[in-house]
């Protein structure tokens, strides 16, 4: 119980604050324990992203994967894809994750959050397969590329309302730049 709300306030921190917020001196204030006694749980702030990351980025995937799942048609599926990452961004996961990414994390934190990645964008490739795409594993790279785009347009509270993003993000994924 103690791990799990350790975590939760990882989460919230990094949410609230970026990386800079979590410091064990943080979790230990939002948890009531002891400074020393989160070190028995954690050894670093990177295991506790590590442990966030493997915590939080399947629950993400799995809840873009089924918002594809729903839809018939591989453009149905690529603009689930899009509005889904999208939809997850004002989520606490989702900001946790953002923040991850940003973070100085070791070599295997790293390596980690590059094959949840990886994971993520291999959900797409059968749709624009389907699409006819020449190389869909590379346009998978690339859509996610948009996604990311869109996504940092919408955390810095960009001037264009999180719906227009979307709009965009969508129209870019399945039109390209003739909108």
């Amino acid at each position: 119980m103690q791990r799990a709300a350790l975590l939760d306030a990882a989460r919230s921190l990094l949410s609230e604050g970026g990386t800079e917020a979590l410091t064990f001196p943080a979790l230990a204030e939002r948890t009531g324990l002891a400074r020393s006694s989160v070190y028995e749980y954690f050894r670093s702030r990177a295991a506790v992203v590590e442990e966030l990351c493997e915590a939080d980025f399947p629950v993400w995937a799995a809840e873009v994967s089924e918002a594809m799942r729903r839809e018939s048609s591989p453009e149905g599926q690529v603009e689930a894809y899009v509005r889904r990452q999208l939809a997850l961004v004002g989520d606490r996961r989702h900001r946790a994750v953002v923040a991850i990414s940003a973070s100085e994390l070791d070599a295997g934190a790293r390596e980690k959050i590059r094959a949840a990645h990886g994971g993520l964008v291999a959900m797409i490739v059968e749709a624009l397969r389907e699409m006819g795409h020449a190389e869909p594993r590379l346009a998978a790279m690339l859509l996610q590329g948009v996604v990311d785009a869109a996504v940092r347009r919408i955390e810095l509270g960009a001037a264009e309302e999180p719906e227009s993003i979307t709009d965009a993000a969508v129209a870019m994924a399945l039109r390209g730049v003739t909108g």
